[in-house]
């Protein structure tokens, strides 16, 4: 089964703007986290970004993969960079890591517009 990032965050996006509505504090709370965590500082936001991709894929969550491989695509991320944290990914987490790792490099190239 081939997922689709562009629409699983898409509808992400829509869910998360309803949790919003409801419950605003804690969200611009999270966003507000989330905005001073990925600025620029030591490290550059791709870095972070890359970062973040990593910790998506060993904790198995399809949305963190899609956000942040859409974030890579849009900080000029290459797919060989890209792939090249996908081998410290499975390095770290083995087989499990290897399932989601394949699928960080599909939401890339899904937001790069190539499929291979």
């Amino acid at each position: 089964m081939t997922k689709d990032y562009k629409a699983l965050t898409a509808d992400i996006s829509a869910y998360t703007a309803e949790l919003k509505k409801e419950v605003p504090d804690a969200m611009n709370g999270f966003y507000s986290m989330a905005k001073a965590a990925t600025a620029d500082g030591v490290l550059d936001k791709k870095t972070k970004e890359f970062i973040a991709l990593a910790i998506g894929v060993t904790q198995r969550c399809d949305g963190c993969i899609g956000f942040h491989a859409k974030a890579l695509h849009s900080l000029g991320a290459t797919r060989a960079e890209v792939a090249e944290i996908m081998a410290m990914c499975v390095y770290m987490g083995g087989g499990p890591a290897l399932m989601y790792a394949a699928d960080a490099l599909r939401a890339f190239d899904q937001f790069a517009g190539t499929q291979a």
